[in-house]
């Protein structure tokens, strides 16, 4: 087996990609990691440098990996600040490290996609090969964040270390529709739910779902305008990513967007961008003009639940954080990463910090599970 990087996507011609990769998944497909990349959003200062693997049999490629040469940990989600911190105060650089991930996407899905012929050894070759590149680059590791859980697992298995996380998704419970889901609550949490709904429309404010054919291009004008300025405002920046991005999904992956805009006194106010995989719709991005009680609510998580109710889709994954999601229906669901650590001190020192925060990630799962707002099976 050959291994080969690639400093673009656009290296790998995307047929050859997408025959490995796929449509089930949205952020993996050659398009969406193509358009970070064709944007500026990666690249450039970005922190994200492109160095995508490609895993080659008798000249065939039998597998593709995005990874990233990082000189920073924003827009990742998996949260290793203090490590950064750590090595420093050491006297040692924690940067540049690799990664693999999808750019400011903290959604599980899969990491390394190999043809169904591919050698059974991948993961072993792979980890080989990125150790080799770790050594060339000077990198401190490299870090797998997200992966599907049985493709962590094999990970484990080739000697990474795994880190547990916790996110809460909705799951579909064959509802006819939003009060079928309803009547699952205890009542005054049901009663709430209303409430909150009752409220949006009552601030006179409409809620529009477009998908494919139906998005244009003064709906994308407006969300990115919606996009920046709630970035703007939360964290004193325009956002990780270009207009031009928005502009190429929209043009390349309008079949897989989902985008719910908000209206009121006859002008878009706000709006949550969300992608569609093959059984999971994915909420992603969220920005308004105008601040309005549960107008987030509304958009980026009722509005997802009604979506996939009414097209039988099974599972939303809203994004990361926010236990407030837990009382609105979302379960706590455990996440995975898996990393390979250089230095041997600081690779025995990160391992026993995980083994604890594993336990800790346990137990907080099965208090915010005890959360949930459905009745008890005795009610």
């Amino acid at each position: 087996m050959d291994i080969r990087f690639i400093s673009h996507i656009d290296h790998c011609p995307a047929d050859d990609w997408d025959a490995i990769a796929g449509a089930d998944y949205p952020f993996t497909r050659h398009c969406y990691l193509a358009a970070l990349e064709r944007s500026g959003s990666v690249g450039g200062d970005s922190g994200w440098l492109a160095h995508h693997a490609l895993l080659y049999e008798d000249n065939t490629v039998v597998g593709v990996m995005p990874l990233y040469i990082k000189q920073n940990s924003y827009g990742e989600y998996v949260f290793d600040w203090s490590w950064a911190n750590a090595y420093h105060q050491n006297g040692l650089e924690y940067y540049p490290k690799l990664v693999t991930a999808i750019p400011f996407t903290p959604a599980t899905g899969p990491r390394l996609m190999l043809t169904a012929g591919a050698p059974a050894n991948c993961q072993a070759e792979v980890r080989r090969a990125v150790e080799q590149e770790m050594v060339r680059l000077g990198a401190s590791g490299w870090h797998l964040l997200f992966p599907a859980e049985e493709e962590a697992q094999q990970w484990q298995r080739a000697g990474l270390m795994q880190r547990r996380g916790v996110q809460y998704h909705w799951f579909n419970e064959d509802y006819r529709d939003f009060d079928d889901f309803l009547a699952g609550f205890s009542s005054r949490k049901r009663k709430n739910l209303r409430k909150e709904r009752r409220r949006v429309a009552d601030q006179g404010i409409s809620l529009h779902c477009f998908q494919g054919e139906q998005l244009t291009g003064e709906h994308w004008q407006h969300f990115f305008a919606f996009y920046q300025m709630t970035y703007a405002r939360l964290s004193g920046h325009g956002g990780y990513l270009r207009r031009a991005f928005f502009e190429q999904i929209g043009n390349t992956m309008g079949d897989a967007v989902v985008m719910v805009l908000a209206k009121q006194e006859g002008r878009w106010i706000a709006g949550a961008l969300n992608f569609l995989g093959h059984d999971t719709l994915y909420g992603r991005y969220w920005g308004c003009a105008r601040e309005c009680e549960f107008l987030h609510f509304e958009t980026c998580y009722y509005q997802g639940i009604e979506y996939c109710i009414r097209h039988g889709i099974k599972r939303f994954d809203p994004g990361a954080q926010g236990e407030h999601k837990i009382q609105r229906g979302f379960t706590p669901v455990a996440t995975s990463s898996s990393h390979l650590i250089t230095h041997p001190g600081f690779r025995q020192a990160i391992g026993r910090f995980l083994d604890e925060e594993a336990s800790h990630m346990e137990h907080y799962t099965a208090q915010a599970s005890a959360g949930l707002p459905f009745k008890k099976k005795d009610q």
